[in-house]
C-alpha cells in the first residue's frame, strides 16, 4: 500500500486579482457612514422613525462591510504550521454572520412594518424626501462598486446584498415620502418594506445555507457515479472507494479517495495518478486531490 499526494497545481483563490477591490470597499464604507449620519439627523428633524430605523440599518451594514474587508485581508494570509489549510474560511465566517444578521434585520423590519401599518405616524415629508434621495444615490453608488465582485465570493456577495437591500429600502422611503407628501397615505411605507424584506430573505437564505454547508464540510456537489465510472475506466484501476470531498471556501474543492490498482511496480502508478488528476481537475473542477493507492487492502469497497 502506498499513499501518494500531489497538489502542485492548486488553484488558490486570490482576491487581489479583483483589481482595486480594497479601494472600492473603503469608498463604500465611507459612503455608508455619510448616509448613516444624514439619516439620523434627518430622522430626528423630520420626526420619522422610519428614517431613524433605516439609518441604524445602514450603520449595521457599514459594520458588516468593515468585517468583510478585514476577512478578505485575513483570507489572503499564507498557510502555516498551525493553519495548514490557510485562512480562507475567514470569509465564510463573515458571510455566515452577515447573512444571519440580514435575516434577523429583515424579520425585524417586517414586524415593525406590521405595527406601523396599524399605527401610522405623521412626519415631515419634505425632509424625509430630501434625505431619502441622498441615501438612495449613496447606496446606488455602493451597489455599482461591488456588483462585479459579488459573483466571486460569498463574503462579498453578503455585503453586496446588504447594500442592495439598503438601496431598495431607500426607494421605498422615497416612494413613501412622495405618497405622504401628495396624498397623506402613510400605510404605503410599511407595505413596501414588507415586500422588500421578503425579497431580501429569499436572496439571503441561499448564502446562509451555502456558508453552513461549507463550515459543516458538506460534500462537493458532484456526480459521484460519473466520477466512479470515469476513474475505473483508466487502465490499471480496479476500483475507487472511500471518497471524501469538502470545501474550504466556495472555490476550493478537496477530493480524497482510495484507489485499488492491479498489482504493479510503484513507478507505473505515477502515470495513473496523472490521469486521475487530469480527469478530476479538467472535468470536475477539483482543485486539491489526494489519492491513496492500494492492492487488496480494504474489505469495504463502497464509494463512501
Amino acid at each position: 500500500m502506498k499513499e501518494i499526494e500531489k497538489n502542485h497545481s492548486h488553484n488558490h483563490h486570490n482576491h487581489e486579482s479583483y483589481g482595486g477591490l480594497n479601494f472600492k470597499f473603503i469608498v463604500t464604507i465611507f459612503l455608508n457612514l455619510i448616509i448613516t449620519i444624514f439619516e439620523i439627523v434627518g430622522g430626528f428633524l423630520s420626526g420619522s422613525l422610519m428614517l431613524i430605523s433605516d439609518s441604524l440599518h445602514n450603520f449595521a451594514d457599514t459594520f458588516s462591510l468593515v468585517l468583510s474587508f478585514f476577512a478578505i485581508k485575513i483570507s489572503n494570509k499564507e498557510k502555516n504550521q498551525r493553519k495548514t489549510f490557510g485562512y480562507k474560511r475567514a470569509e465564510i465566517l463573515v458571510s455566515l454572520f452577515n447573512s444571519s444578521f440580514l435575516l434577523i434585520t429583515s424579520f425585524f423590519l417586517i414586524f415593525e412594518s406590521i405595527k406601523r401599518f396599524f399605527k401610522p405616524e405623521e412626519i415631515n415629508s419634505n425632509i424625509l424626501l430630501i434625505v431619502s434621495i441622498i441615501g438612495f444615490f449613496g447606496n446606488l453608488i455602493s451597489v455599482f462598486l461591488l456588483h462585479k465582485e459579488s459573483t466571486k465570493s460569498l463574503n462579498i456577495k453578503s455585503s453586496y446584498l446588504h447594500l442592495f437591500s439598503d438601496t431598495l429600502s431607500s426607494v421605498a422611503v422615497i416612494i413613501g415620502a412622495v405618497f405622504i407628501k401628495l396624498f397623506n397615505i402613510y400605510f404605503i411605507d410599511p407595505i413596501l418594506t414588507i415586500f422588500i424584506s421578503l425579497y431580501i430573505l429569499f436572496q439571503t437564505f441561499s448564502i446562509l445555507k451555502k456558508s453552513i454547508d461549507i463550515l459543516m464540510q458538506s460534500s462537493v456537489d458532484l456526480d459521484y457515479e460519473s466520477v466512479k465510472n470515469d476513474v475505473e475506466k483508466i487502465k490499471g484501476v480496479k476500483n475507487i472507494h472511500h471518497v471524501h470531498t469538502w470545501m474550504t471556501n466556495e472555490t476550493s474543492y478537496y477530493f480524497e479517495a482510495h484507489v485499488e490498482l492491479e498489482d504493479m511496480m510503484l513507478s507505473q502508478t505515477c502515470k495513473i495518478l496523472e490521469e486521475i488528476e487530469k480527469l478530476l481537475k479538467e472535468k470536475y473542477s477539483i482543485t486539491h486531490i489526494t489519492i491513496q493507492f492500494e492492492t487488496n487492502k480494504c474489505e469495504n469497497k463502497s464509494m463512501f
